[in-house]
């Protein structure tokens, strides 16, 4: 059931529900480990850690976007998003990525790259990398690799993606 949902840049106060989040939605603790070890790299930027939250003010879906540079220019990297799990398919998550996009567009960042499922993120403008000659330089699915300009006048640059040195990439 899809609903309206609230969403605010991370406090201090919210460091642990988001975790939590990221506990829940994956298999294995490798994206709540990504957030903490990216909150401590200079990659990290104030404001661009999203959450959405229920009506007790609980968070309860998650995106974040971080610093990464396409060939030499600054850009964003989505991910990780996560909602919990019985929250799923109800909009928390997207209510948080649109939240993180207008956050970043509003900090005056251009460009958003992100790997993921190549059906759920063109509903919020991305389209594949591959045809703006952006890429990576390791093997992955080239639909999975996606990106958007934050001003639909300013084309992407090509370029291979540099991510964060916690990505591991």
């Amino acid at each position: 059931m899809s609903r309206s949902w609230s969403t605010r840049a991370e406090s201090s106060a919210d460091i642990d529900a988001i975790r939590t989040i990221n506990l829940a939605a994956f298999d294995t603790s490798t994206e709540a480990d990504l957030v903490e070890a990216l909150r401590e790299d200079p990659a990290w930027i104030d404001g661009l850690s999203l959450v959405s939250f229920d009506e007790n003010d609980t968070p309860v879906g998650y995106a974040l976007l971080t610093r990464c540079h396409i060939g030499a220019v600054p850009a964003l990297c989505l991910g990780p998003c996560a909602v919990l799990p019985e929250y799923q398919r109800g909009g928390a998550g997207s209510a948080a990525i649109r939240a993180a996009l207008a956050a970043a567009r509003n900090a005056g960042e251009r460009f958003v790259t992100v790997l993921g499922h190549p059906t759920y993120y063109p509903r919020f403008g991305f389209g594949r990398a591959s045809e703006h000659g952006i890429g990576l330089d390791i093997d992955v699915p080239d639909e999975a690799l996606m990106a958007l300009s934050l001003d639909p006048a300013e084309p992407l640059p090509a370029g291979t993606i540099r991510y964060a040195p916690p990505f591991g990439i």
